[in-house]
């Protein structure tokens, strides 16, 4: 297809040129090719230009975004490349309306550091959130797969320099972006919800025990502090009794160790991370520990750090693994709150005494049922939640679960003492058979029945304990539901982010790592929050947003694509203006 020109002359003499669109077709009874006209533009001194302009812009709309740059390119022109520029500047512009910049400006001042340090930072968080990578990586994206305002390269010494002072001003950036937050989002946090999980190391093995304070933080980080141990209540791996969690009988804790590990990788070494969220799944902050360390202890330290925000009234939202007395007496500290998931097989007095307890269900959304009780001698409230739905789901994975059972131990009674013993030590190994599991008398194999029945009663519930006395039954079900912002938090952080490969094997280089995908994060769930959509859904559409790079006799320059409705609206509901449509302009040396 292309234009054709065809010249008229008049009588006068002069000439007329004619323009029309045309592509040729072949005639097999000729054996030639036709012209086939489609379109005439008409005389080329009356063409309407602003039409065909339109008309370029629509078909050009049809082409991905580096292809309609080449396209519309001026003849004297020369296109060397295209890349994604969208998805940084929309990210950039949050990070400038929280205030991230001027932050770590301030931070910076009167320290011998990179003036770009900020920038680099905001490159290695956006690299999170757009083409997770490591940060050797980052820096070739940086340089040629990416537009990042005001950071045209860097190198891999600058990332780990930015990396280390990030470190420094953690607690201090931590609080005033959460301010910014609060501010921006109007965020309500009247209940804070905080969950733990565990990342782990392909390759390598548990680093050098150090000696660390309470915080996970090695000794000469913090000079002048005391050490303060945790206790073995504290720890889930503590072989030497010294409550440490290590087993190695001095007090010393390796960063990458092994320990209780939530990705069902026990083999490997891993750190242990936590989260604080808001109720619209808002990260406000996060904290990294060595890897053998206990959930009971972290929730503490976190009420601790979040207690110097002077925060107004607080519940606290945490699951089972963080409800010890010592966790809920220090929650109330100041007048504070907490809903916590209770054991409901532990086997505790309390837990069985709620259990046992008479009294309707009321409905409440989501087809849950709550039934609270109020036990003597304790002020906190006990909820039990049923869920029909996860009734049935739960009856059903349990018949699952005994015909795998039946089928093992089917033959069982033909077998000597000696097999059978090793048939139970093999069961004993699958929690979910041996549940069910006993053993008679004179050592026989058989399906506990009673097992069975109290698994029955248990169906679909779970029981919360609260301390306010001013929720509801319903608040206290539907505000523990919302934990799952926390889950979806991590899901996303492992999945989107790519929290795991962690490419580093240094302890500041890991704990800086994080605090990467904790930024990422944030402005991915405030963009979130604020469009009403996913991230993915967003990055897909911003990433359309192409800046060109042009070349010739005047100069070179930088131009963005056209813009879509779709990628206005997402700017504009972000409060971030659009990029300029001309990035850059060089002019040529004159020959």
């Amino acid at each position: 297809m292309y234009v054709r020109a065809t010249t008229r002359k008049n009588k006068d003499g002069s000439t007329v040129r004619y323009l029309q669109l045309a592509h040729n077709e072949w005639d097999a009874a000729s054996g030639t090719s036709r012209p086939q006209v489609l379109h005439s533009f008409g005389r080329e001194d009356r063409l309407d230009r602003a039409a065909i302009e339109r008309l370029v812009a629509s078909l050009t709309k049809l082409l991905d975004p580096a292809a309609a740059l080449r396209a519309t390119a001026g003849g004297e022109l020369t296109f060397l490349e295209s890349r994604p520029m969208g998805g940084a500047h929309a990210l950039d512009g949050l990070w400038r309306r929280i205030g991230i910049d001027s932050a770590m400006r301030k931070f910076l001042k009167g320290r011998r550091l990179d003036p770009a340090a900020e920038r680099v930072l905001f490159a290695l968080v956006a690299n999170r959130a757009l083409a997770p990578s490591s940060k050797l990586a980052a820096t070739r994206w940086i340089e040629h797969d990416a537009h990042i305002p005001g950071l045209a390269a860097t190198s891999d010494d600058a990332c780990y320099r930015a990396m280390d002072w990030l470190l420094k001003i953690e607690d201090k950036l931590a609080e005033e972006v959460y301010w910014q937050v609060a501010d921006l989002l109007n965020l309500e946090v009247d209940l804070l919800f905080f969950d733990t999980t565990s990342t782990y190391f392909e390759t390598g093995e548990p680093d050098i025990p150090l000696a660390r304070d309470d915080r996970g933080r090695r000794l000469n980080e913090q000079p002048g502090r005391e050490p303060q141990l945790t206790t073995q209540a504290d720890t889930d791996t503590d072989t030497d009794g010294d409550g440490d969690g290590d087993g190695d009988g001095d007090g010393m804790k390796s960063f990458r160790a092994y320990g209780k590990s939530k990705d069902h990788r026990p083999d490997l070494p891993q750190v242990v991370i936590g989260m604080a969220v808001t109720r619209t799944g808002i990260p406000i902050r996060v904290w990294s520990w060595p890897g053998n360390t206990g959930d009971q202890a972290l929730i503490r330290q976190v009420r601790e750090d979040l207690r110097e925000w002077k925060l107004t009234r607080v519940v606290w939202v945490a699951d089972r693994g963080f409800a010890s007395e010592t966790n809920r007496r220090f929650l109330q500290r100041a007048g504070g709150h907490y809903i916590l998931g209770e054991k409901i097989r532990s086997g505790s007095p309390a837990a069985q005494a709620a259990l046992s307890r008479q009294g309707r269900y009321a409905h409440v959304a989501d087809n849950m049922q709550v039934k609270q009780v109020q036990l003597p001698d304790t002020a906190d409230r006990f909820v039990i939640c049923h869920n029909p739905d996860q009734a049935t789901r739960d009856a059903a994975i349990r018949a699952d679960l005994l015909t795998q059972l039946e089928e093992e131990i089917k033959n069982s009674d033909k077998l000597s003492a000696t097999k059978r013993a090793e048939l139970r030590g093999k069961l004993s190994t699958k929690p979910g058979l041996h549940r069910f599991l006993r053993t008679t008398p004179g050592g026989l194999l058989r399906i506990d029945k009673a097992a069975i029945k109290a698994e029955e009663r248990l169906d679909g519930k779970f029981l919360l304990r609260c301390s306010d006395p001013h929720l509801s039954p319903e608040d206290i079900a539907t505000g523990y539901k919302q934990l799952l912002e926390v889950e979806r938090g991590w899901r996303d952080m492992k999945t989107i982010i790519d929290l795991r490969p962690v490419y580093h094997r240094k302890e500041d280089r890991i704990r800086a790592h994080v605090l990467f995908c904790w930024l990422a994060l944030l402005l991915i769930r405030i963009a979130e929050t604020t469009c009403g959509d996913t991230w993915l859904n967003l990055r897909e559409e911003l990433q359309r947003i192409h800046v060109g790079t042009f070349t010739g006799p005047a100069g070179t320059f930088r131009q963005r694509t056209e813009t879509s409705p779709a990628q206005r609206a997402i700017l504009a509901k972000l409060g971030v203006t659009e990029p300029k449509r001309i990035i850059a302009l060089e002019p040529g040396t004159p020959g």
